[in-house]
């Protein structure tokens, strides 16, 4: 990353969501999720510099008690934009026990065969997330258009939600690794510093991202940007995370008459 241009490149950003949203919403307002993150802080510092306070609006959503939850409000007070917080506990609840509640449609009873899967408990409150950011998005005057937080390292090993938080309108940070990130961020000086190296985590098992992966964002970084991995063992694991999430990052295959 020693030729990585932190400054060069936040200039580059901000003048892309200009022009994106000079053509695809000019009275528009971004929308995004605050978690709190490097990722989601970063991306509402681009979208302020950009399109000025009043036209990001954050969006808190707490799915019961969020532990960080004042990072997020952090966030919000230190760009002084528009926010909302919404509590997206009683929705995901509800999915859950309606799935749970599944009957037959045509005898009424309840399906035997039919769990609720783990993977499925971790990927509703996300897909949960995304439906509300564009419901707030609907409802602003002037609409809104909704912020992929996403970035190149989670991307690549597949460390979203289908349809989840990798979905959005426009993804400022899709093309950068998490170091790269981490030090555009370090040029904002509005950003509180320990929000942006802040370790990230899914917030559920206790454990930082890193933990659950194996290996460091560091390590995964040089791989995707140098093809460098001293490590087999964990280069093979990239890869198979790689290969086993590519559909997440590939546009829907359609037939083609």
């Amino acid at each position: 990353m020693s030729d990585f241009d932190a400054r060069k490149t936040r200039e580059r950003i901000v003048s892309w969501i200009r022009e994106w949203f000079a053509e695809n919403g000019p009275s528009a307002k971004a929308v995004l999720g605050i978690s709190g993150g490097k990722d989601s802080t970063v991306t509402a510092a681009l979208l302020t510099e950009a399109l000025g306070a009043d036209r990001v609006v954050g969006v808190l959503m707490p799915q019961g008690v969020q532990p960080d939850i004042e990072d997020s409000r952090k966030v919000v007070k230190a760009l002084g934009i528009k926010a909302l917080e919404v509590s997206v506990g009683d929705a995901v609840d509800g999915l859950v026990n309606a799935l749970k509640d599944a009957v037959s449609p045509l005898t009424g009873e309840k399906i035997s065969d039919f769990e609720v899967s783990r993977d499925a408990l971790i990927n509703t409150p996300p897909r949960m997330r995304m439906a509300t950011l564009y419901a707030v998005a609907a409802s602003l005057p002037g609409g809104g258009r909704v912020a992929n937080t996403c970035n190149l390292s989670e991307d690549y090993i597949g460390y979203s939600t289908k349809y989840g938080d990798a979905a959005g309108d426009f993804a400022p940070l899709a093309d950068l690794t998490v170091q790269e990130v981490l030090a555009v961020g370090d040029t904002m000086e509005a950003l509180p510093g320990e929000l942006v190296h802040k370790a990230p985590s899914d917030g559920l098992c206790g454990l930082t991202d890193e933990d659950r992966f194996g290996f460091t964002y560091a390590v995964l970084d040089r791989y995707i940007r140098e093809g460098v991995c001293e490590d087999e063992a964990v280069r093979e694991k990239i890869d198979r995370m790689h290969r086993a999430n590519l559909h997440k990052l590939r546009l829907m295959p359609k037939f083609v008459q």
